[in-house]
């Protein structure tokens, strides 16, 4: 059973930067890849980017590649989404996923936060 807990989300205007972070309560996460989806309203949740846990292997969406980095903090057991050049199509409901190593598809992660809304404005 994995719990996550979403923070760090808010307001900036276009261009700006964000960081949001997810707390992960679980035994351990070595089995796990960790994602961040976004959900904007009357659109389907889409994938922004995965981490595999214990090897750190990162995956993005093409609409982020470049401006947003995901990590995590292994003695924590905390994962990051670092927001850079933000634009006004990035605002959504930002959630944290856990699936199984290997999880690509949204489908293949059955653990989710609460969200987080993130708004940029112009």
């Amino acid at each position: 059973q994995v719990q996550l807990v979403e923070s760090g989300g808010g307001s900036v205007q276009a261009g700006e930067s964000l960081r949001l972070s997810c707390g992960v309560s679980a035994r351990t996460l070595n089995r796990y890849t960790m994602g961040w989806f976004r959900q904007a309203p009357g659109k389907e949740r889409e994938f922004v980017a995965t981490i595999t846990w214990i090897s750190g292997r990162t995956y993005y969406a093409d609409s982020v590649k470049g401006r947003f980095t995901i990590s995590r903090d292994y003695a924590k057991n905390t994962l990051y989404l670092q927001m850079d050049s933000l634009k006004p199509e990035d605002t959504a409901v930002y959630y944290c996923a856990a699936g199984l190593i290997g999880a690509t598809m949204k489908a293949d992660f059955g653990s989710w936060g609460q969200g987080t809304q993130v708004t940029v404005s112009s």
